[in-house]
């Protein structure tokens, strides 16, 4: 190709129309010139060959992905980040580029547009093996082909009653080893002590030791008792990830017994087996985040986790848990908060959905976990944090609910524990667990695992 031929893949971002493309935000690690680089990899994303032999049509007008912002971080390289299976390459350079997808070439459907965007054209481009998509952006255009989360944040809250606080997740433990009888118990006693939702692990789902037809017959007996002995909605959230042409199945099944949340694992299930379970839901939907970190975890090649955050919203989940702060989850601050951002900022007519940062939280990490973003709207998921507390489920909702308590009141979480034995049990316990770093940064809009 020539360097006309190649001009027809760069454009002008002003001069395009802004409702035909998304944008995409990559890192790139490429040999040789970079702007060839990237021009060449919006044609293996898009067109490929743009003129058929014989004819003079040229595919780029309607089909091109364009280039409209290219910088070069770094040059003259000896070699990739990752070993590739290249050898040594004379020089190499870390850009980050902008490219505008037309996105008409896959229309609303999410397994053709991540065949585009994160397929064999994007992570194949000749010269260009290191990639990680950084970030996307949709037009409104786009959006409204979307129905996006049923309830949303403001949904979810009404149907708990709860404006004025952060959302208390618990994650049953032992997590996956009960007898059905036993594991309702376990939730009652939590929501006795002041959780909000009682949940199951993401690894148990419909097994032979603990069907979900019995838990969830017991555990919504147990919630509706719970109900009318606090006066308070409660929530049980059961785990339905299954095989796809189960789905709606465990759904109703679930439902019927008095699960009123269900739990699915987002990227396992897939995000379009997740949008067709929206259109049939009649509960909130909540994502776990496994088969994320995998593609996530490096630096500068897979996808970044605020992308899977903007496409499960998209998908449809009311509530997405997220790894949150703490050494355990191995995820930065300002990735969490751009995973809790990509929950919470404006998103054309898509609502928002409640961003849920876990990670080996008990009562001492409620504190630093709000300081740190800035917002109400989160949900704290603990889980030896409330069922490994010495004074049991009840005692361990318990000391949660007075940890925020302390927040409100401005007073310190040792003040507060010298009034509240099950807060003074939690610090003893579980003082010495890695807690959240203290800070007041806020992004203003609210933007950032359990155990």
């Amino acid at each position: 190709m020539t360097d006309a031929d190649w001009a027809g893949f760069r454009a002008d971002e002003r001069s395009l129309d802004p409702d035909a493309y998304i944008l995409l935000d990559y890192y790139l690690e490429c040999e040789g010139d970079p702007e060839r680089a990237a021009l060449h990899f919006c044609a293996e994303q898009s067109t490929a060959q743009w003129r058929r032999v014989g004819s003079s049509e040229d595919l780029r007008p309607r089909f091109g992905a364009r280039l409209v912002d290219l910088q070069i971080l770094d040059q003259e390289r000896p070699g990739f980040s990752y070993e590739v299976g290249r050898g040594r390459v004379p020089s190499v350079s870390a850009c980050r580029v902008r490219i505008a997808h037309p996105h008409g070439n896959f229309g609303p459907r999410l397994p053709n547009l991540l065949s585009a965007v994160c397929g064999e054209g994007t992570f194949f481009s000749p010269g260009a093996p290191i990639v990680k998509l950084l970030d996307i952006h949709f037009p409104d255009a786009y959006l409204e082909s979307f129905e996006g989360p049923q309830f949303g944040v403001e949904g979810f809250r009404e149907r708990l009653q709860i404006h004025d606080r952060p959302i208390f997740f618990g994650v049953i433990k032992p997590n996956i080893g009960l007898p059905p009888e036993d594991f309702s118990e376990l939730g009652y006693e939590s929501w006795l002590g002041g959780l909000d939702i009682a949940k199951d692990d993401e690894m148990l789902a419909d097994t032979d030791w603990c069907p979900l037809e019995r838990r969830a017959s017991l555990l919504g007996a147990a919630r509706r008792r719970a109900e009318a002995e606090t006066g308070t909605p409660k929530v049980y959230l059961a785990n339905i990830t299954d095989e796809v042409d189960r789905l709606v199945e465990l759904h109703d099944l679930a439902v019927s017994r008095g699960a009123n949340a269900l739990l699915i694992n987002a990227m396992p299930v897939g995000l379009s087996a997740v949008r067709m379970l929206r259109r049939q839901a009649r509960v909130p939907l909540v994502a776990h985040f496994p088969f994320i970190a995998p593609f996530s975890r490096l630096a500068g090649f897979g996808i970044h986790t605020r992308v899977f955050t903007k496409l499960q919203r998209l998908a449809g989940f009311d509530v997405i848990i997220m790894p949150g702060f703490g050494e355990r989850m191995h995820t930065s601050d300002d990735e969490v908060r751009d995973a809790v951002n990509a929950c919470l900022a404006p998103m054309g007519r898509i609502k928002r959905s409640l961003p849920v940062p876990g990670g080996s939280d008990w009562a001492g990490t409620l504190r630093p976990l709000y300081e740190k973003l800035g917002t109400i709207d989160f949900g704290f998921v603990p889980g030896r944090g409330v069922f490994g507390h010495p004074m049991g489920p009840r005692g361990g909702a318990a000391s949660i609910r007075q940890a925020w308590e302390a927040i409100v009141a401005g007073v310190s979480l040792e003040d507060q524990a010298s009034r509240h034995p099950e807060l003074r049990a939690a610090i003893e316990a579980f003082g010495g667990s890695p807690t959240v770093a203290p800070t007041k940064t806020s992004n203003g809009n609210g933007s950032g695992g359990e155990s």
